[in-house]
């Protein structure tokens, strides 16, 4: 045998001893951790034996198909990473309600660094993260939201003025072109919306196009996207650190996010930096633009489409306006909970996320409604299926239907709804140092 082929099966005979071995001690680490059975796994062998089930189906479809296979608790294991799925809210409590030491997002949003900077958000340590979502939770308080509401209205209001008394329209485009125009005003200031607002979403643009499966394994690796995503990002933290400098040098305060943002502090007493403010502003509107866009549309095309619906939502209208005297006003919004049952039952059938993931950084036990407990262990990737909580028949009666009326006090159906209206703002700012 000569030394080519002899090198060959050496290290074939390494791959395979190390595979062995790597078996072997995963096995002894997770059975000397957890006393509880590990969920069913389902390994490359498998997938290859399901592939011709998989294969046409879209993704909740393959999510169902592998739930009524193996249960609400399994592990998709690829090439030595471990994806633990769990499936419904007896063993989801977990992952939305575990402590940061014991279940976090972990490095897996490490592809947002490059978008929003070093600064902030996962480029920094959880401590500075958690006070920076202070900065959010203080920006967005009811108080000040409702300084932002008369703006917003004159927004709306100029833009459908527009519109012509028949027609048709791409809601998807007219819903991102108005809240184009509200964010700009209430977040990001007159000053890019009357001066710079084609420039900014222009650039901004580039840095959504940056997320792809690529970058979000490789961030950092320079492809023409991620070099595109690169030169907007400083672009636009010039552009906003120019305006945070022009402010402060003229000593004028204006009522917007990206003000309040300026004016915040740190528990020591420090301000935030031009680049922080940047950075912050520049993952606020990456967080809301995509939910708030996507919310809108799947409203507007379900109540389209059920005449029912939407006939009662303008119903309760009219009868709101004539208590206000037709004076559409901050209050009167809140008064709406057709409407709002609406915008959760169009978000229950077309979540924003289609799947949220942790990272376990502790072992832990969950139990399934049939009793049944198994370990899960630390290192796993843990995935909660947005889509398929949304639509289990135990949770909901015809799942497949739209009915905002599941949500009324009537039949109050909402036990795990609310992961449909976890927007990613939201996320970021209620599970931030995760």
């Amino acid at each position: 045998m000569d030394m080519a082929s002899s090198a060959v099966w050496f290290t074939v005979a390494l791959v395979l001893i190390t595979l062995v071995f790597t078996i072997i001690k995963q096995k002894i680490t997770v059975a000397s951790a957890s006393g509880k059975p590990l969920p069913p796994v389902v390994n490359c062998f498998a997938l290859l034996r399901l592939w011709p089930s998989l294969y046409s189906k879209v993704l909740p479809s393959k999510i169902n198909f592998l739930y009524n296979k193996y249960g609400s608790v399994f592990t998709i294991s690829l090439f030595g990473n471990h994806v633990t799925l769990l499936i419904g809210p007896e063993v989801s409590a977990h992952f939305f309600q575990g402590l940061d030491s014991d279940i976090s997002h972990g490095n897996l949003l490490e592809f947002t660094v490059p978008m929003f900077g070093r600064e902030v958000a996962y480029g920094v340590d959880i401590p500075t993260r958690n006070e920076q979502a202070r900065f959010y939770v203080d920006a967005f308080r009811q108080s000040k939201l409702r300084r932002h509401f008369d703006p917003m209205l004159q927004e709306v209001e100029g833009y459908f003025s527009k519109w012509n008394k028949e027609g048709t329209v791409d809601l998807k485009h007219e819903f991102e072109e108005l809240l184009m125009l509200i964010s700009s005003r209430c977040l990001l200031g007159k000053e890019v919306r009357e001066k710079m607002l084609d420039e900014f979403y222009t650039l901004f643009r580039d840095i959504e196009s940056g997320v792809n499966l690529m970058s979000v394994f490789f961030p950092y690796i320079p492809t023409p996207a991620n070099r595109r995503r690169d030169k907007a990002h400083a672009k636009l933290v010039e552009l906003l650190s120019e305006i945070v400098r022009s402010r402060k040098s003229s000593s004028r305060v204006e009522e917007d996010v990206l003000q309040k943002l300026m004016d915040s502090k740190y528990k020591d007493g420090h301000s935030t930096t031009e680049t922080e403010v940047a950075g912050l502003i520049i993952g606020l509107i990456f967080g809301g633009k995509h939910t708030s866009s996507h919310a809108t549309t799947w409203t507007g095309a379900c109540l389209l489409s059920h005449a029912k619906f939407l006939t009662s939502a303008s119903e309760e209208q009219k009868e709101i306006m004539l208590k206000y005297k037709g004076k559409i006003e901050y209050d009167a919004l809140l008064e709406m909970n057709t409407l709002h049952s609406c915008i959760k039952e169009a978000l229950r059938m077309n979540p924003p996320a289609p799947m949220l993931l942790r990272k376990a950084h502790k072992n832990f036990t969950v139990r399934t409604k049939e009793g049944q407990e198994y370990g899960i262990p630390k290192g796993h990737t843990i995935a909660s299926p947005i889509v398929q909580n949304n639509n289990m028949p135990n949770v909901y009666k015809d799942p497949h239907l739209y009915d905002p009326d599941r949500f009324g006090p009537a039949r109050q159906e909402d036990r795990c709804g609310f992961w449909a209206l976890l927007p990613d703002i939201g996320l970021i700012m209620l599970r931030t140092s995760r």
